[in-house]
């Protein structure tokens, strides 16, 4: 039962440590919706940089830095006989921007995990040749003998997005270069293995060319949680603070 104090004696420094929890948690918060300003504008700038009119393809290579997740215009040839696989990958809905779902009808078409196939790419203007992420396979089509009328040799122009490079995601099995297995971009790696510079473009979905992998399978996106962080805060804040005014300004005992 509640008993209300009364001539108790109450030490004022513990009074005022009590506050800090409050405190803390309230700064948290601002902390977290600070935060997600930042992620809101950095996720608002990446969507202008992906649907921007595309522009060619830089002659200083060092502006390359500064031109991350923007459309790029070249011309070339594709060298398919040094073909890299990172798996395993699902397809993109390019209007969602995540992999399709299980119900869907492409879904039920492909039915497996696919492959991204990267491939050398040949430069004409600037006479180097760059890495091209063509887009996306199903398994059973990972042998390029399944899908050789999408092979195209002849010069080509194609937009693709300046990708850099990535780092080894958590918990992923480390690449196989030998066997020819990828599961996370290495440019360097890669670029070592075929000859290419350590330049990546994700081939817009428009430059696919039928029969062959599906362009458009660059994931646009940031984890976004810091609204569910600064409501837990803020709660916590809000929760304390009462506890707080029960316990030191009413005098409530329980």
């Amino acid at each position: 039962p509640r008993q209300y104090s009364k001539n108790r004696t109450q030490d004022p420094t513990g009074k005022w440590l009590m506050l800090a929890f409050p405190a803390s948690a309230f700064g948290l918060g601002v902390w977290q919706w600070r935060r997600k300003a930042w992620k809101s504008n950095l996720i608002k700038e990446l969507e202008q940089k992906t649907t921007a009119e595309p522009i060619l393809f830089p002659t200083d290579l060092s502006e390359l830095q500064n031109l991350e997740y923007r459309p790029l215009i070249v011309r070339g040839t594709f060298d398919h006989s040094k073909e890299l696989y990172i798996e395993p990958r699902s397809l993109i809905d390019r209007s969602k921007n995540k992999p399709i779902d299980a119900g869907s009808v492409m879904s039920i078409q492909n039915k497996n995990m696919g492959v991204l196939v990267i491939t050398p790419f040949h430069v004409t203007d600037h006479d180097i040749t760059i890495l091209v992420n063509r887009g996306f396979v199903p398994k059973e089509q990972k042998n390029p003998k399944a899908r050789m009328s999408g092979q195209i040799e002849k010069e080509i122009e194609i937009v693709g997005l300046l990708r850099h490079n990535e780092k080894r995601p958590p918990l992923s099995p480390k690449n196989n270069p030998v066997r020819n297995h990828w599961f996370y971009k290495d440019l360097d790696q890669m670029g070592s293995l075929t000859g290419a510079e350590p330049i990546l473009l994700d081939a817009v979905f428009e430059s696919s060319v039928p029969g062959g992998p599906i362009g458009g399978q660059t994931r646009v996106s940031l984890r976004d949680e810091h609204l569910s962080y600064m409501i837990t805060w803020f709660s916590l804040s809000a929760i304390t603070s009462y506890m707080w005014y029960m316990r030191f300004l009413k005098k409530v005992h329980y």
